[in-house]
């Protein structure tokens, strides 16, 4: 059998954490899984995968060679590309990752239009509000909000959001508009877990951050639900600006204390470097970063 057949067998059902899901995105037959990962195991004279009657998992040194089998794949795919002059011509399936709710406002429906307009092309996403690395998870291209830790990922920066906090007109009507971070202790509040569980909430006056102690009256686990509430006027919540983008425009919610807000966060477009980066990558990357930059919400 074909080694590097062998070895992208394995990538996928170590990504599948299963023979036959692996052998239905392959389109083969689970005995032949089982045994391109057989064979790789003796010859390589070590186990990599350890697999029960509920599940496979990756033992030690099967941690390790997937982070190696990943780059020889993407190696190989790159000096594909070079060989028959494709980097012209963006093709293959091209894996993506953001936060959840800025890849439901912005990456899929600028994703919708790039496939469009490059048929060859398919995609996968990967929507979670954490950091993923992409080598790990197989992906081509993340868009990351905040300031980025040095990596040898390649970053262009497509646009800022603010940290702001916000209300409905209905609810500053009736409970009144805070002056200064700290009247927030007056307030109903509400808390986003996924912006971070600190009851710390860092402000600014004249360039000098300090922090205001939140004691939130409902803490929630998602963004939308917050903003829901938010609306209806139970209280004051905070969350990145583009998340409330359309209610700020029709002035559904409204921002306060806009004069204490601290610096804009950046939001990149990443992905990894190589010897040459593919033509799907290098496309899609630009077109994301100008649709991005184009966008009011975001800059």
């Amino acid at each position: 059998m074909d080694r590097f057949h062998a070895i992208q067998v394995f990538v996928k059902v170590a990504e599948c954490r299963g023979f036959a899901a692996a052998a239905r995105d392959l389109a083969i037959s689970p005995p032949a899984v089982t045994r391109a990962v057989a064979l790789l195991e003796d010859r390589l004279g070590t186990r990599l995968l350890v697999r029960t009657t509920r599940s496979v998992r990756l033992t030690e040194s099967g941690e390790r060679f997937l982070q190696d089998a990943r780059r020889i794949l993407l190696e190989l795919e790159e000096a594909e590309e070079a060989a028959v002059g494709s980097h012209a011509a963006p093709r293959g399936e091209l894996h993506i990752t953001a936060p959840v709710l800025f890849g439901r406002m912005f990456v899929t429906p600028i994703l919708g239009d790039f496939l469009d307009l490059f048929p060859l092309v398919s995609a996968r996403t990967l929507f979670v509000d954490r950091v993923v690395n992409l080598l790990d998870e197989g992906l081509d291209v993340a868009i990351r909000i905040g300031d980025l830790p040095d990596s040898s990922l390649i970053a262009v920066r497509a646009g800022t959001v603010r940290r702001v906090m916000f209300a409905s007109p209905d609810y500053i009507r009736t409970q009144g508009l805070p002056q200064r971070p700290e009247d927030l202790a007056g307030h109903r509040l509400i808390q986003s877990l996924a912006m971070g569980t600190s009851l710390d909430w860092p402000f600014q006056e004249n360039d000098v951050p300090y922090f205001v102690r939140a004691e939130p009256r409902l803490r929630m686990n998602t963004n939308d639900a917050v903003v829901d509430l938010a609306f209806q006027g139970w209280g004051l919540s905070r969350l990145l600006s583009y998340q409330i983008a359309p209610y700020l425009a029709d002035g559904r919610l409204q921002t306060v204390l806009d004069e204490f807000e601290m610096p804009p966060l950046p939001i990149h477009v990443v992905h990894q470097e190589g010897r040459m980066v593919s033509a799907k990558v290098r496309s899609f990357v630009d077109y994301m970063v100008e649709r991005l930059r184009a966008d009011p919400a975001i800059n």
